[in-house]
């Protein structure tokens, strides 16, 4: 006999079986919809019926990150990391991810030194954090009081190095830490690193992003997979709002939004990825049903899912040659899609 759920009270009110469940479902569809706002307030409430869920305080956590919430984001991702909740190393990331949005380098620092004393990093990871150690050290010192009187508005260096350095993880950090600062003083720096050949595509499109949220309006050129393009950063459409992106995740919710949440969610993902780092460059073939056909015949192939390519192609009237295409280069974009972070 299946085992009935403990009913919940808080205040005297009762909470029916399982509807921790729901508001977590429902807050997590919000996150993926980008309504920050809905998602915590449905968090917070499967929160307090389910106190130590890592599926919903992970979910809050990103919740808190994404609405800019980012002393909130600390203080629940630190708890969980005293905790033990979630998986520890993920954990340490979004910890630290949420650190260095709030400039707080010295506590990255000592974080980091704290973990190397326990010896509590597995080898594989251990070039990971002494990059992230390393920068922030340097970051940690740029933001000490001057010792003749207070803290100054800081000039931050004079260069980024960005084509000095050689760590996809360090060059992602010292951008990031420019979010929420003036960045005139390193556009051309911008504009020499989106034009090289060897620049990462993925921090290219983080460059284009600073860039159009400053409305720097310049001329630049964009070099991406062999392609070449001249963009005004300012007059860009959004890097998360490309029609064509956003037509095919409609296609792609056509098909399974319905039938499968799980699948389709992760195939949404899969699709913002291969966009995000493409932009500002379109994709080739030049059919949208193609592109929606290829991802859920990855997004099965990664699930461990058989799947017939002629079937995904009669239900998307896309030509099978058109969808293989375009399942190469997802494949191909997918390698290089995210840093360490």
């Amino acid at each position: 006999m299946k085992k009935r759920e403990q009913v919940k009270r808080k205040d005297n009110v009762i909470f029916f079986p399982g509807v921790e469940k729901r508001l977590t479902a429902k807050g997590l569809d919000s996150l993926q919809a980008r309504k920050y706002s809905e998602a915590i307030a449905l968090l917070e409430e499967a929160m307090e019926l389910d106190p130590d869920n890592d599926e919903i305080l992970i979910g809050l956590v990103l919740a808190y990150f994404e609405a800019a919430a980012y002393q909130k984001a600390k203080v629940l991702a630190k708890d969980m990391l005293l905790k033990g909740i979630g998986d520890y190393y993920k954990m340490v990331d979004l910890y630290l991810t949420v650190l260095i949005q709030l400039h707080e380098y010295q506590e990255i620092v000592t974080t980091i030194e704290a973990l190397l004393e326990e010896k509590e990093i597995i080898p594989e990871k251990l070039s990971h954090f002494m990059n992230i150690l390393q920068f922030s050290r340097k970051m940690a010192e740029n933001h000490q009081p001057s010792a003749d009187g207070p803290e100054q508005d800081e000039p931050g260096p004079q260069s980024l190095n960005l084509l000095k350095l050689t760590d996809l993880n360090e060059q992602m950090l010292l951008v990031s830490s420019l979010a929420d600062k003036n960045i005139r003083p390193y556009v051309s720096e911008m504009e020499e690193y989106l034009k090289t050949e060897t620049g990462h595509p993925l921090l290219k499109t983080v460059l284009l992003t600073l860039l159009k949220e400053q409305e720097i309006d310049s001329d630049m050129v964009v070099r991406k997979f062999n392609q070449e393009k001249q963009v005004k950063p300012a007059l860009l459409l959004d890097a998360r709002m490309i029609p064509e992106m956003l037509a095919v995740k409609d296609l792609v919710a056509e098909s399974l939004e319905n039938k499968d949440p799980v699948l389709f969610g992760n195939i949404i993902a899969l699709v913002e990825r291969i966009y995000f780092i493409s932009y500002p460059f379109d994709l080739e073939p030049n059919n949208l049903t193609a592109w929606a056909a290829a991802f859920i015949l990855l997004g099965f192939e990664y699930l461990g899912i058989e799947a017939e390519i002629q079937e995904i192609a009669e239900e998307f009237e896309a030509l099978p040659a058109e969808i293989n295409q375009a399942m190469e280069q997802i494949i191909e974009l997918e390698k290089i899609s995210y840093p360490n972070i």
